[in-house]
């Protein structure tokens, strides 16, 4: 059974997003008791470091971030995005989360790369799946997960990397930061029609890209079939060195944003999926990066699933 280790930082904990907005804090606490209360598997928590611009322009030109940062108000809160989707906000403690939360990923490489554990969790929020290389979108600021697949390609001999996204919406941004990069791998199962909409199966970069949109009210049968098929399949053929998960729990029946069907525990059967091939091609190297999953007690219970997994 392998250790875990666990990045988190108690300023994801700060961001504000306003009353009964969907992304709030009350889901990093819901994940956090859960990793806690489980004594069958080792965890060993860290906190997360704040990312430096270095690591983060790699992804994000500075200007970007420069534009963000300036915005952040003394107090209340701000959007950041144009209507429709006015609800990726700013508040006056966000900077600090935001680069806990990229900084999670890169404390998770370097101890991943040193051989001290081949599974980490990065525990956060703001979550980053939908950030794209100059854009603000879906409560996302950095991508979390495209900085660390950065981080590692350029501080380590690392060549190929594979991001593998089961949250219910499309990593809109992973896949536009990617998109011409055959040295990572974007392998997203998300229902559609649903945001950000993009996410088709003709999306397909340079043959680095793997799409699986799935209808509204697939049972958890089909979509780990599906997932199997259009994803896994292309990773095992990739043999990425690492595997990052851009591990969202919004596909759960319980969830209010979407209208997939997975139960709590299809969670461990995917996470077991992908740390076979891990095994397989990478030295077991994961780091797992939390996203969507909005229904409390959904979260919980499959946060539980995904570690047994990870664990594996």
């Amino acid at each position: 059974m392998e250790n875990i280790r666990v990045y988190s930082h108690s300023a994801c904990l700060s961001k504000e997003n306003g009353e009964g907005h969907p992304e709030r804090k009350e889901r990093l606490q819901s994940i956090m008791d859960s990793i806690q209360s489980l004594d069958t598997i080792n965890i060993d928590f860290k906190e997360a470091p704040l990312a430096k611009y270095k690591d983060v322009n790699r992804v994000h030109p500075q200007s970007y971030l420069d534009e963000i940062f300036e915005m952040i108000p003394d107090e209340g809160l701000v959007g950041v995005e144009k209507e429709p989707y006015a609800d990726t906000l700013l508040c006056q403690n966000s900077k600090e989360a935001i680069l806990r939360a990229c900084g999670a990923g890169i404390g998770a490489s370097i101890d991943l790369m040193s051989g001290n554990f081949k599974r980490l969790f990065c525990a956060i929020r703001p979550p980053g799946h939908h950030a794209e290389t100059t854009r603000v979108n879906g409560f996302c600021f950095i991508n979390n997960a495209a900085v660390a697949a950065r981080y590692l390609q350029s501080q380590f001999d690392i060549n190929r990397v594979a991001i593998i996204d089961f949250d219910v919406h499309h990593g809109n941004g992973t896949q536009e930061i990617f998109y011409n990069d055959e040295s990572v791998l974007y392998g997203s199962i998300h229902q559609h029609p649903l945001f950000p909409g993009t996410g088709m199966e003709s999306e397909k970069g340079v043959g680095n890209i793997f799409n699986a949109p799935i209808d509204s009210g697939t049972s958890s049968e089909d979509f780990l079939r599906i997932f199997n098929e259009k994803i896994l399949k292309n990773v095992d053929k990739f043999k990425p060195e690492v595997i990052l998960i851009s591990a969202g729990f919004d596909a759960h029946k319980r969830d209010p944003l979407a209208a997939i069907n997975l139960d709590s525990e299809d969670y461990f059967l995917l996470t077991q999926a992908i740390v076979e091939i891990a095994d397989r091609h990478s030295s077991g190297r994961v780091i797992s990066f939390l996203e969507g999953g909005y229904d409390l007690l959904a979260l919980s219970e499959s946060i539980e699933a995904h570690f047994k997994g990870l664990s594996l």
